[in-house]
């Protein structure tokens, strides 16, 4: 499959997860203020996101702590 550019919105996506939020209701409610999403579509978004080659090119930093997060959740999902 050929590269795809980032949207706009994949690139405020990722910017936005480099921010940092105390409580979990501040940052739903920053993504739908700031985003105009909701927390699910965001996440979903997001998971898709962090498997394209090009957000790795744009932020490899960033989308390698969220693979690693995500792979940890998974392994944790599946041990239990």
């Amino acid at each position: 499959m050929p590269h795809q550019e980032l949207t706009d919105l994949d690139l405020a996506v990722l910017t936005f997860e480099r921010r940092l939020f105390r409580f979990q209701g501040a940052k739903d409610q920053a993504i739908k203020d700031e985003l105009g999403l909701s927390r699910t579509r965001y996440e979903q978004l997001l998971r898709d996101l962090i498997d394209r080659p090009e957000a790795y090119l744009h932020d490899p930093v960033l989308v390698k702590r969220l693979r690693r997060l995500r792979d940890t959740r998974r392994a944790a999902r599946r041990s239990a």
